[in-house]
C-alpha cells in the first residue's frame, strides 16, 4: 500500500461505571481526552485523529480544544464497534484505536504499530506488548498477557500468567508481555468487526481483542518501550498528573 492514509480514532464514552464522565476529567488544566488528542497527533504516520463519542458534553469539549469529533451510537459493546462506525463514513486506509483513558500515550508506540501492520503485506491487525518489569504484574488481572508465535503473531491474551512456569525446580528465563491496548486495522478488517460472533473466551476473559482470535483472524505485535499508565478510578488522577509534572 503506497503512502497510506492513516486515522486515529479516540472512543471516548461519557459512562464509566468506576469514574463517570472519564473523558472530561480535568489534568493538568486540561480535560483528558484533550491531552489523548494531541499526543495523538504528535505521531508522524497519522494523517487525522477524531474522537468518537456518544455525549454531547464530549462533542462540545473536543470542539472547544479545536479537536474533532464525531457523534456514534451509544448500543455499541466496545470500542472498536464504535470505530468502526466511524470508518464506514471516513475514507482512511487504516485506522488506529488509541484509548481514551490514556492521556500519556506515546506517540512512538502509535508509530510502531502503523509500521508492524504496513510492514506485513498479509496483515489486517497489529498492536503492541512491553515487557512486563513488575513481578506484581504477572498475576494481576487488570495486566492483560500476551504469548507469541515464532513470527510475532499473538496465540492468546489473557488476564492469568501467562506462560504458566509448571516445574518451577528448573531454572528457567521467562519473558512476559504486557499487552497495550492500542490497535491498528486495515479498513476492511475493522468494517468487518462489529459482524464477527462474540465465542466464549472474550466473554470470560472480557477482552475484546480474542474475538479475532476466536474467529481465525491474525494480530502481529510489536514491541515498544513504552508502558501504558490508564486512568481507571479516581486515585489515579494524581498518581498521573504527578507523571506529567516529572
Amino acid at each position: 500500500m503506497s503512502d497510506p492514509k492513516v486515522i486515529v480514532v479516540i472512543p471516548a464514552r461519557y459512562a464509566s461505571t468506576r469514574l463517570p464522565g472519564k473523558p472530561l476529567v480535568p489534568l493538568a488544566g486540561k480535560p483528558m481526552v484533550q491531552h489523548v488528542y494531541e499526543r495523538a497527533k504528535r505521531a508522524q504516520t497519522v494523517h487525522r485523529v477524531i474522537v468518537a463519542t456518544d455525549d454531547q458534553r464530549i462533542m462540545d469539549a473536543v470542539t472547544a480544544f479545536g479537536g474533532e469529533a464525531r457523534m456514534t451510537r451509544s448500543d455499541h459493546r466496545t470500542g472498536t464497534e464504535r470505530i468502526a462506525e466511524v470508518a464506514v463514513h471516513e475514507a482512511g486506509d487504516v485506522f488506529v484505536n488509541v484509548q481514551g483513558d490514556e492521556p500519556l500515550i506515546d506517540p512512538v508506540a502509535i508509530d510502531t504499530a502503523v509500521g508492524a501492520l504496513l510492514e506485513e503485506p498479509q496483515a489486517q491487525i497489529s498492536t503492541v506488548a512491553t515487557p512486563i518489569r513488575h513481578a506484581g504484574d504477572i498475576m494481576d488481572p487488570n495486566v492483560v498477557k500476551t504469548v507469541l508465535d515464532f513470527d510475532g503473531n499473538a496465540l492468546y491474551f489473557s488476564r492469568a500468567p501467562i506462560p504458566w512456569i509448571r516445574d518451577t525446580q528448573q531454572k528457567l528465563h521467562v519473558k512476559y508481555w504486557k499487552h497495550l491496548g492500542l490497535y491498528v486495522f486495515q479498513r476492511e478488517a475493522l468494517l468487518e468487526y462489529p459482524t464477527l460472533p462474540q465465542g466464549e473466551l472474550e466473554k470470560i476473559e472480557q477482552l475484546e481483542q480474542l474475538r479475532w482470535l476466536e474467529n481465525g483472524w491474525k494480530i502481529r505485535v510489536a514491541e515498544v518501550a513504552h508502558d501504558a499508565v490508564s486512568v481507571d478510578v479516581p486515585e489515579d488522577v494524581a498518581r498521573v498528573e504527578k507523571l506529567m509534572q516529572k
